[in-house]
């Protein structure tokens, strides 16, 4: 079955109280403008032309500021824009973005009644200190009292976090992360900071009061992230930013690389290859067996997966990666018998 897509309408800023301390959604979406309504339709009318007649109707999203912080009859007109195409079924369903410290019982009926069915928190960490020194103006009691009245509603619920914010550690990520888990969310984005150029956050990294994660940093922090929610059974819909040339001139330092999320999960297998192997060592032999799309992460970039278990694990003389017909992150390791002599074919 061909995967739902994904219709994005930015509001940049728009319900925005302040101006948190790393961002620049001018930067991150690309657009320097709130739509109007009719812009919303024309957008909507565009996506729906551009797919394939057989595709299943798209979601309508709303991205880049907080949704339920406008004024009600600013969210019932971008509502509205899309409610023929929710009637026609050519649209099945909305999400939106918002703040913890903007969500209530008269938000979530508006919101219920005209077509939203998934709604993506800020969170951005769980630390009242972080979250104080980010500007974000609310605390993490703010996201457990929305995520739970979300969920209480029926609706589906995304909560966001961000790693390497200033007073950030990697004990205080962790610990955001499992506080995050535990609010049992359908599912999360992680998002290591990245230093755009213009933001509050650039001019204390400027002056030498703020030190960013590095892509080096980010990897095995964000695999470590990876491993816990997947044991929680919370999928990851996104590890960084939407990668594009605008926002790429627009970074100035921080965990920016346009395939963080593959080397993320890459570092997870390597992780989970090794322990395995461990446990089997010294071993000559082994067949890595993943899910067919997840060879290419297992290898790693350029083999280096493969290169730093051979290096690990000197005694291994065969070493192959095949798929298997399990689940998307299942991982096992086979060794070579009677009954396996095409294991390395």
């Amino acid at each position: 079955m061909a995967k739902r897509s994904i219709i994005p309408v930015f509001i940049p800023h728009a319900g925005c109280p302040n101006g948190c301390i790393f961002c620049d959604q001018r930067a991150i979406t690309g657009r320097i403008s709130v739509p109007s309504f009719s812009d919303v339709s024309s957008r909507i009318a565009s996506a729906l032309a551009q797919l394939p007649p057989d595709a299943p109707a798209p979601e309508l999203a709303f991205y880049g500021g907080s949704f339920t912080a406008l004024d009600p009859s600013q969210q019932l007109g971008y509502l509205r824009a899309a409610q023929p195409f929710l009637q026609s079924e050519r649209i099945s369903s909305i999400r939106v973005s918002t703040r913890p410290d903007a969500i209530g019982d008269s938000e979530l009926s508006l919101l219920a009644s005209n077509g939203v069915k998934t709604i993506e928190l800020g969170a951005q960490s769980m630390d009242d200190e972080v979250l104080r020194r980010a500007m974000r103006g609310h605390t993490a009691m703010d996201t457990e009292k929305a995520a739970r009245l979300v969920r209480e509603s029926g609706f589906s619920l995304v909560l966001q976090m961000m790693a390497g914010l200033p007073g950030d550690s990697f004990d205080i990520v962790w610990q955001s992360a499992r506080r995050i888990a535990a609010l049992r969310p359908d599912a999360v984005r992680i998002y290591p900071v990245v230093v755009l150029r213009g933001t509050p956050l650039f001019d204390l990294w400027q002056s030498g009061g703020y030190a960013p994660l590095s892509v080096e940093d980010a990897v095995p922090l964000c695999a470590a992230l990876i491993d816990m929610f997947w044991r929680e059974s919370i999928p990851i819909i996104r590890i960084g930013l939407n990668p594009d040339e605008a926002l790429a001139s627009e970074v100035a330092a921080g965990a920016y690389h346009p395939a963080l999320g593959e080397l993320c999960y890459s570092r997870w297998y390597l992780d989970r290859i090794r322990a395995q192997l461990a446990l089997l060592a010294p071993v000559e032999e082994v067949c890595i067996c993943v899910h067919p799309s997840r060879i290419s992460v297992a290898v790693g970039q350029r083999r280096r997966n493969i290169d730093a278990l051979r290096q690990e694990f000197p005694s291994l003389r065969k070493l192959a990666v095949r798929p298997h017909d399990r689940g998307l992150d299942e991982l096992f390791i086979l060794q070579p018998d009677n009954h396996q002599e095409n294991l390395f074919a």
